[in-house]
């Protein structure tokens, strides 16, 4: 039995380390091992220095989510943000936005298939991708507890891989890595360059925001799990980042997965338990986050009546919003059955996300005045100006990285996105004026 009830029904059942767990595995995903090849090309082995720069950049654009996160429990995440501090129409729109750039949730299940595939030829890819987005699926629906517990068991064998990689690659680097002509081929500007385009595979660790409902102690242990974890995930990369240039030619490498390397100087059995272990467990770990996180702002969503509330429905014995994670499900069967271009579906994710970015960063502004008792008592105060500061600076380099995207992309794709865009705006104002959204108050001390 379910009905709708409120986020504040939801389980409190993360600590520190489920969140960290979850924060490295929704990383650790399909960036690292599809587009390391690709950041090769912009800059040589300086490759590692871009890496830490990403770092850098990702945690220019977190430190206004710190702010908010630091201070108060939101049970919405970055919907409850942009509800209390710019306008309760906004959430209205980060919903619409959330919902459609989600469907990226089969590029998981879909890269899961096609390294299986790499490793068993005969294999059918739309059923292994079915399998796998199946597996997540049910095991989020009985719970985010176990869904955590599975996600600490995978996160452990993923880091084993990721280390035996930069370990077993390390003493085969060839000698006078940090000169000759391959190191900073472009120079400086190609060593940004790539930083910016490694901010894809970096960052992520952000999405914990949205598990505020479900964290033991969320002002305590989400600001300090985004940073840790960013942290974290930026040396790992590097070391991987250094192995996967310095080993073979640069001109073999370069747009390459890291599966070449590894094949390379890694034993049959040791590359097998790279390409499972590493790559494979890295997207599922991925998809086991996400779906763990995706759902609790539609969820709030649902509370606060931008969607119908029956959707919201939250099962009595795991407390899951079992129809919102149905629909998500179904709604991830589409590009696997249908064979979507993944490619596009990857760049509407991107953009469209970091369209709701730039909101997040600049709303950190209003803090002193939406909550000024709770934001004098945060560990995370600054002043005014420091306030106003790192919120301009998460905003713009937000702004700066879509640019870079969006001079890229195909015409069509860049209209899908505005299509998008303007059908979310057009939906919330129309919904705002039926009378039928009645918000709740989604955040509070913690």
């Amino acid at each position: 039995m379910s009905e709708i009830t409120s986020t504040k029904e939801l389980k409190r059942v993360l600590g520190r380390k489920e969140l960290l767990s979850i924060a490295i595995g929704q990383t650790i995903g399909a960036g690292i091992f599809a587009l390391l090849g690709i950041g090769i090309g912009m800059t040589g082995k300086s490759i590692n220095i871009s890496m830490l720069i990403a770092a850098v950049f990702v945690m220019l654009m977190t430190v206004p989510m710190l702010f908010v996160s630091g201070t108060i429990r939101m049970r919405g995440g970055m919907y409850t943000q942009l509800a209390f501090l710019v306008h309760e129409t906004c959430s209205g729109f980060f919903a619409i936005i959330h919902i459609i750039a989600w469907s990226a949730l089969a590029l998981y299940a879909i890269s899961f298939a096609d390294y299986c595939f790499a490793l068993v030829p005969s294999i059918n890819k739309t059923l292994v991708s079915f399998i796998v987005l199946t597996v997540f699926y049910v095991t989020n629906l009985m719970g985010i507890e176990g869904a955590a517990k599975l996600q600490n068991l995978m996160m452990l064998i993923m880091a084993v891989a990721l280390t035996v990689f930069a370990c077993w690659g390390m003493p085969e680097l060839r000698p006078g890595y940090f000169s000759g002509p391959d190191f900073a081929t472009n120079g400086i500007v190609g060593i940004f360059s790539a930083g910016a385009l490694m901010t894809w595979a970096v960052g992520g660790a952000n999405v914990v925001i949205h598990l505020g409902a479900e964290a033991k102690n969320p002002t305590k242990d989400i600001p300090v799990v985004m940073i840790v974890a960013t942290i974290i995930i930026a040396l790992f990369y590097a070391a991987m980042a250094t192995v996967a240039a310095g080993v073979l030619p640069i001109s073999e490498v370069v747009g390459k997965p890291l599966t070449l390397v590894a094949s390379q100087i890694l034993p049959r059995p040791l590359y097998i338990f790279f390409v499972v272990g590493g790559a494979m467990l890295a997207l599922t770990t991925t998809l086991n986050a996400a779906l763990g996180w995706v759902t609790k702002p539609i969820l709030q969503a649902c509370v606060d009546g931008w969607l119908p509330r029956k959707i919201g429905a939250i099962n009595q014995r795991f407390k899951t919003p079992h129809i919102i994670l149905t629909l998500l499900y179904l709604e991830s069967l589409l590009p696997i059955f249908f064979k979507f271009n993944m490619s596009s579906i990857a760049n509407m994710a991107v953009v469209l996300n970091n369209v709701l970015f730039v909101f997040v960063c600049f709303s950190a502004i209003r803090l002193e005045t939406v909550v000024p008792e709770l934001w004098n008592k945060s560990k995370f105060h600054v002043s005014h100006n420091q306030l106003v500061f790192w919120s301009v600076i998460g905003g713009v380099a937000t702004i700066a990285q879509n640019v870079l995207l969006v001079m890229d992309m195909p015409r069509h794709e860049l209209i899908g996105n505005l299509i998008v865009t303007v059908f979310a705006v057009i939906y919330a104002l129309w919904r705002k004026k039926t009378g039928k959204v009645n918000m709740e108050i989604s955040y509070e001390a913690s």
